[in-house]
């Protein structure tokens, strides 16, 4: 799939000059994006490279300061070098990510990005042989990027600006204008500097996050959020296995590890609501991690994330579950982490974000969509975008929320899949290469989903049946079947999801 760059579409420099007055004095544009964010700036430009008029709306342009949206898949790398955008993961100090290590009890399991396994290959890719530094062999293994949000944000921005098609403003938005003849979104009212300003497009995008204010507009349910994680950064970690995400499984919920610079290590450790270990009663979360999650870390991992401990300040994130819905609303479209979340468990969601852009900025390119206020077109291709985007996004939405179910287990069932999935991964060859090209964005069919998590359920069931003693091979049979029930409870609802429209 092509997304069209600037030097496609040569819009006369007169015409870009009356489309920039129209942005600034009268604060009109072919569409109006709220959220300069990982989505936002990034369709803004898409937007812009075809030759639409984009005003983007900002609350602040400060660099932000969060703890998730800091690791890239090489699927979403892929996506951002579609938009023309690769060149922000430069000069921000970002770390080559060239897999996992999953740990289990203290054992460890390298999972690589699989080489030749890639949906879409360029010719450049064919052309070139990447080096895989873990093992010296020369042989084409995609990579993805870790960093801090901040930075990269900031770079994103700093490419909306620069545009000449892309008005950005500091302002936050309040609510949506709607025409009084029928009802249709026309832009959004918000203050600037205090004061009441209106912004006007032939498409209102709505980008602003996981907290949208406006996603109430398009649906009534709300995102779903079952725990946090929380966030340390640790200075100069020594990691098990350097330029890998580090996945620690043991009694409790997972703990994640991944550089975001040279010297920096982000620690995310999941803590469900209610866990009695982390309530006010126990010392709270800084007990809960001095006490049980401390332990469990890699020994020379410890001392640095102890006096992370000591110095960082603890900040949280609830992990949210919403699945996606069709936008139906005339001149209005909501997209990003306003319309769809899962678990960040699998650090899936700008992988998401940039393949959504990616399909929605050639679904309404100008060849598909000559006018964006053209409304039962947009609302068509809308449609087309809800059932397109999930040969990639169902994969990703439904892993993330599998694996976590797996990798958090608190009952029997759920620990026997577990270990399952570990052995699974210790097979090697496609039993890794199959799972983390789902992880990682760049195998796009649901059905190798499906055929790899029922792999992992029926080799839990063979572990769980053959690791007892002769005499409770009956029993374990039997509670084989519990085994596999669950595997259907974990899955199915979360496939069930994807097929709303």
């Amino acid at each position: 799939m092509h997304v069209k760059n600037a030097k496609d579409y040569l819009p006369d420099s007169l015409n870009q000059e009356k489309k920039a007055r129209q942005r600034d004095l009268h604060h009109e544009a072919d569409a109006v994006v709220v959220g300069a964010g990982i989505f936002g700036c990034a369709v803004a430009v898409a937007l812009g490279n075809q030759g639409r008029s984009v005003i983007v709306l900002e609350r602040s342009l400060k660099e932000p300061d969060r703890i998730v949206g800091e690791l890239l898949q090489p699927g979403g790398v892929a996506a951002l070098e579609k938009l023309g955008l690769r060149d922000c993961l430069e000069e921000i100090d970002a770390v080559k990510v060239f897999g996992y290590d999953v740990i289990y009890y203290g054992e460890e399991c390298r999972i690589a990005y699989p080489a030749n396994v890639t949906d879409e290959e360029t010719q450049e890719d064919k052309d070139v042989s990447r080096t895989d530094e873990m093992r010296g062999t020369r042989r084409k293994r995609p990579e993805g990027r870790s960093f801090h949000h901040g930075r990269f944000i900031q770079k994103l921005r700093q490419k909306a600006m620069a545009h000449p098609n892309v008005s950005v403003v500091e302002a936050t938005a309040t609510e949506l204008v709607r025409s009084s003849y029928n009802g249709q979104v026309v832009g959004v009212e918000a203050k600037v500097n205090g004061e009441t300003d209106s912004f006007f497009g032939g498409l209102t995008i709505i980008a602003d996050g996981y907290a949208s204010k406006f996603r109430k507009e398009i649906r009534t349910d709300a995102p779903v959020s079952k725990s946090k994680f929380w966030a340390l950064e640790l200075i100069d970690a020594k990691l098990p296995m350097p330029n890998h995400g580090h996945v620690i499984l043991g009694d409790g919920a997972p703990v994640l590890l991944y550089q975001i610079g040279t010297h920096e290590t982000r620690a995310l450790i999941d803590i469900p609501e209610n866990l009695p270990s982390a309530s006010i009663q126990a010392g709270g979360v800084k007990a809960h991690l001095k006490n049980v999650v401390a332990p469990s870390l890699p020994a020379q991992v410890r001392p640095s994330f102890e006096a992370a401990i000591e110095k960082d300040r603890l900040r949280s994130m609830p992990n949210s579950f919403l699945p996606p819905t069709t936008n139906k609303t005339p001149g209005l479209v909501v997209l990003g982490d306003a319309m769809n979340m899962r678990h960040p468990l699998t650090g899936g969601g700008m992988t998401v974000a940039f393949n959504d852009v990616v399909l929605f900025s050639n679904l309404l390119s100008p060849e598909n969509v000559p006018l964006l206020d053209d409304v039962p077109l947009v609302l068509q291709q809308m449609r087309s975008f809800h059932w397109q985007r999930k040969n990639l996004t169902s994969v990703i939405n439904i892993l993330a929320q599998a694996l976590y179910a797996l990798f958090a287990a608190d009952d029997a069932q759920l620990k026997a899949l577990q270990m399952g999935c570990f052995g699974y991964f210790k097979l090697g060859g496609n039993c890794i290469d199959g799972p983390v090209g789902l992880l990682a964005g760049i195998i796009r069919r649901p059905f190798v989903l499906f055929y790899h998590f029922f792999a992992v359920a029926l080799y839990a069931i063979w572990i769980y049946i053959s690791s007892g003693s002769v005499l409770a091979m009956p029993l374990r049979m039997i509670g084989s079947v519990a085994v596999f029930w669950k595997a259907c409870v974990v899955i199915f609802p979360y496939i069930f999801s994807e097929l709303r429209s």
